[in-house]
């Protein structure tokens, strides 16, 4: 057996029945046990991301809203475009109402995790934060061996997931659509990135607080429109998503038919390759916000979630039944595309082209962020320069070569990150609803920072 098919394996294991039982069961437990956060603190949540409670006083580099940018800008990537298509293309339609329930229950799984993240997170010497799963499973959990674990997948998986894998999505259209080759896009995008990157988690923050309102509005609203002129079909696609997520779905066209099993499964692990709920990386970028209160960060994480899976992956799920298309063979972006073109002609598929660039594009830049809060957990400070400098050549390699045995890696690594993260986050569960309930009883939510 060679390294790829031991790789492969090892991804079908973390990505098999155990870890999406246990990414969907902690997300059920964190429901309860924090009373439906979800919803009895949406409308606070979009309070606090408006910059309503935010001051310059609170401890931290970046507002609520700069922390909930830089974390979508790694969920909202490949996988709201080609992940969705693949989900329906593998599982059928019923796989959306899975992806939905996954972003739901993940959505106390993220208030959870980034709630912790800001109260294990450290202040480095030159006034920098650091925070994540690495720094509550040391601090919180007391298992600083798990935190090495966690940082060590995580520092892999954001050379795959995070950097090859995107540069790859942006090269391969750029060439099909307007001959672009593929090394000249890994060394323009390598530039671009490299001017973000170095500077450090507030440049960052700024880039993803412009970029993700304006590619998520124009990805939405192209999508809208198809939506709309097809509004009469909207009923039907809806009762094919209900229908199929507790039947089985027969073969038909180029659909070769899935079991109740593998509709549910191909739905929770797109869902959660979609908005990273229990991945654990979003705390790292959640860690560094303004707030004395860790609670009210974790109340903004847990709009990721319902941002990346309920909204967009929505839209193109829609866009995609209602093209009709979902059962022809296609899968990936090649069906996501066909989907918008035939609903709204060239500017659709101009829209998943540009929508996988821009997304991707974001994605290369937040995980850098994550990868070099890894490494300098894991190698010191000195670390950071040089994981820099690697990350951005990693980024033209990743633009021109083939890439099955990266997708593996990647898969393994992102699959593996989830089993020390839901460890800690399930056994300092308590920590965070007592101070759920503190925040609620003092009415310390009316306090602006």
């Amino acid at each position: 057996m060679d390294f790829n098919e031991i790789i492969k394996h090892i991804g079908n294991f973390a990505w098999g029945p155990v870890s999406i039982t246990l990414l969907v069961g902690t997300g059920l437990y964190l429901t309860i046990r924090t009373g439906f956060i979800q919803i009895r603190a949406f409308k606070h949540s979009l309070e606090l991301i408006t910059g309503k409670y935010d001051s310059p006083k609170a401890k931290g580099e970046i507002t609520h809203f700069q922390a909930l940018s830089t974390a979508l800008s790694a969920t909202i990537g490949t996988g709201n475009i080609a992940g969705v298509a693949t989900a329906i293309a593998s599982g059928g339609p019923g796989a959306i109402f899975w992806m939905w329930v996954t972003a739901l229950v993940g959505m106390a799984t993220k208030f959870t995790c980034c709630s912790l993240a800001v109260m294990f997170r450290k202040e480095n010497p030159d006034g920098t934060i650091s925070g994540g799963p690495m720094y509550y499973l040391e601090y919180g959990l007391k298992q600083k061996w798990l935190g090495q674990a966690f940082a060590l997948f995580a520092l892999i998986a954001s050379f795959g997931i995070g950097n090859m894998v995107q540069a790859n999505s942006i090269a391969e259209p750029l060439l099909h659509t307007f001959a672009i080759p593929k090394w000249v896009t890994g060394v323009v995008m390598a530039i671009l990135a490299g001017l973000v990157i170095i500077g450090g988690i507030k440049r960052i923050a700024n880039f993803s607080s412009f970029i993700v309102p304006f590619m998520t509005i124009g990805y939405v609203s192209v999508s809208l429109i198809i939506i709309f002129l097809h509004i009469e079909n909207i009923p039907k696609i809806f009762a094919m998503i209900f229908e199929s997520a507790f039947s089985p779905v027969a073969a038909t066209g180029g659909f070769a038919g899935a079991t109740v099993a593998e509709v549910i499964r191909y739905g929770v692990a797109r869902g959660a390759f979609s908005n990273e709920a229990g991945i654990g990386s979003a705390p790292m970028a959640h860690a560094p916000a303004k707030t004395n209160f860790p609670v009210r960060e974790g109340i903004v994480a847990m709009l990721g979630p319902f941002l990346d899976t309920i909204i967009i992956c929505s839209m193109t799920a829609f866009v995609i039944l209602n093209s009709g298309l979902w059962n022809s063979g296609q899968t990936g972006t090649v069906l996501t595309s066909a989907a918008y073109s035939q609903g709204i002609g060239t500017l659709g598929s101009m829209t998943v082209i540009f929508g996988v660039v821009f997304f991707a594009y974001s994605t290369i830049i937040a995980w850098s962020y994550y990868g070099d809060r890894t490494a300098q957990y894991l190698f010191g400070n000195r670390a950071i320069k040089f994981y820099h400098w690697i990350y951005v050549i990693f980024i033209v390699v990743g633009a021109t070569i083939q890439l099955e045995t990266v997708w593996n890696l990647s898969d393994a690594m992102n699959g593996l990150m989830i089993l020390p993260n839901l460890i800690g986050v399930i056994f300092l569960s308590s920590i965070v609803v007592r101070e759920k309930k503190r925040y609620y009883q003092e009415k310390l939510f009316l306090i602006k920072e």
